[in-house]
Order: structure tokens, then sequence, then C-alpha cells
């Protein structure tokens, strides 16, 4: 079977100033890497669903989805900034806020029903910064999170692992989820730097990798094969999703770690791997972060070719 590939016209609307990194042309580079690479003749294309607000809920505070819909603009040229500066919408971010939670619940309906292993959702906002309450970090809703918990009320789950390789902390998804033993969440960042979070997590289903400025692909390497990997296979998913943030890149001046398209494959095949032995290689993966354009497209590429499999 091939790769659900996910996303909405919408997502190419959302926009956020003119200077703003977390912007449309993201997609279109992957687009245009996934073309000239050869891989789109390996996907299927869906267009997203709009989330409902009942499936929001379930990870969202009623009082903070009202806030989004209330502030959503209206006119052409408004801006409404939900943050202290970094994550604001315009007149079509809350469509497609909704379709990217949207195409996370698409995405594990594929899987679950056989239709495809594995699904990618490229789309944007982004979503591991959005927490029950708050939005932040160009994230409104988070739609890792909103699939994960559709997964387990509506599909019966008791095991969903989620990985978080973006080089920020996924404090919301860690908000959303810890405590929870019905997940495990795994997220690699540096440390220190945005949002300041994660190191000293002590939620037993919450394995955190704060890892120094200028960390290379052997060294994250050696802490995801410590830390993450015995602990994803001890724990046996059922389904395994994915923060797909590829801001770690050492083209991606987003931060400051060293990692190349390769690291990048090679988690992915991991995470592949064990899904193949745990979960009939669901897996469901989610853009996050990732703004050296260039970069981003060959990374999205091969995280998709890394998830099609080659067996």
């Amino acid at each position: 079977m091939n790769l659900a590939f996910i996303s909405h016209p919408s997502c190419r609307e959302h926009r956020m100033g003119a200077h703003h990194p977390e912007c449309p042309e993201r997609l279109y580079a992957i687009g245009d890497r996934l073309i000239a690479s050869g891989m789109e003749m390996l996907v299927t294309h869906y267009d997203a669903p709009m989330a409902s607000v009942e499936q929001l809920a379930r990870v969202h505070d009623r009082a903070y989805i009202e806030h989004i819909f209330k502030s959503a603009p209206i006119a052409a040229d408004a801006l409404t900034w939900i943050d202290g500066g970094d994550t604001a919408m315009n007149q079509h971010s809350l469509d497609a806020a909704l379709h990217a939670a949207g195409a996370a619940i698409l995405g594990v309906d594929l899987v679950m029903g056989d239709k495809h292993h594995a699904a990618f959702c490229g789309v944007r906002p982004p979503g591991h910064h959005a927490g029950r309450c708050s939005g932040s970090g160009f994230c409104i809703f988070n739609n890792l999170a909103i699939g994960a918990a559709h997964a387990l009320a509506e599909h019966g789950l008791e095991r969903i692992v989620i990985v978080d390789f973006d080089v920020h902390h996924g404090d919301g998804t860690e908000d959303i989820f810890s405590g929870d033993e019905r997940v495990l969440f795994c997220s690699s960042f540096q440390h220190p730097f945005y949002p300041g979070t994660g190191a000293d997590s002590i939620a037993p289903n919450v394995v955190n990798l704060p890892l120094p400025r200028l960390t290379d692909g052997n060294a994250f390497r050696s802490a995801v094969k410590a830390n993450w990997l015995p602990r994803i296979d001890a724990f046996a998913p059922q389904l395994i999703m994915i923060s797909a943030g590829f801001d770690g890149h050492i083209e991606d001046d987003m931060a400051h770690f060293n990692l190349h398209t390769s690291d990048y494959a090679w988690i992915t095949r991991e995470i592949h791997q064990l899904a193949g032995k745990h979960c009939q290689e669901r897996v469901v993966s989610c853009l996050e972060g990732g703004y050296m354009l260039s970069a981003l497209g060959r990374c999205v590429s091969a995280h998709i070719d890394e998830l099609i499999g080659h067996a």
C-alpha cells in the first residue's frame, strides 16, 4: 500500500505577515520536492475534512476553542495575534487550523481502516505548542493530539506512541497527555531554548531528550537509541504518531542543531521498523517545524520515503 498524503487548500491561505517564517511556501517546497524526487507517484492525495468542535474539545478547553473562533478576523487584510507576537490569524486561519486538525483525524481513520499503512499530514498551522488552554509558537490547535484523542475514543486504542523530533519541545502535547498512561510521549529538543520547558518533566509516560546546541547526528542517534527505542519497544504501541519537525537541520537558522537529512531518514526508519513489529506499520505523521525551504523539502521527501518502506 502507498502512503496517504493529506492536506487542504486552506492551509496555503493561512498567513501571519509578509516575513513570517511559518509561511505557505513551506507546503509548496514540499510539493515541489516530492515531484522532483519521484515520490509524488507513491502517495495518494486526500483533502482533509474540518475537525468538529467536539473533536477539538477532547484535548482543548472549550473556552479556548470559543476564543479562537471569536478571534478569527473577517477583513481580508486583518491579523489577530493570539499570543505574544509569534502566532497570528488572518481570515483563512480558522479554516486552515480546523482542516489541519481534521487531517490528523483522517490519517488515523485511514491507517486504522487498513486503507494505508501510513499517512503524512502536510498541513499548517502546526500544532505541538498548542496546549489545553492556549496556542503559541505558530500553533493554534494541536493537530496530532486531536488525532491521537480520536484514535483513543473512536478506535478503542489503549497504547499510542507520540514521537516529536522537532527542535523545540512539544510542550502543548505534553500538557495534554502528561500522566495519561495510554500515551507514551517522546520529545527531543534543543535546551535551553524556546519554549524553555521539558528538561524537568517527571510524568512516567514522558521521555524527553533535552539536548545542547550544536547537537549533531551521532549524538542525536545515540540519545534516541538509549532512551526512546527501548521504551517504545516495551510499550508495544498499537499506533505510532509523529510530530515531524525538521527545524533541527543544519541549514535551518531557526535553531542550532546540526542534523542532516540522513538523520531524519534514520529516525523515521527506526520508528517505521517498530511500527512494523508492533502495529502493522501504522504511522500517522504531522508536519511541525522546518523553515529553510530547500532543506524542508528534502527532509519531508526522505521521511515519506522511509514511511513507505522498501520491503
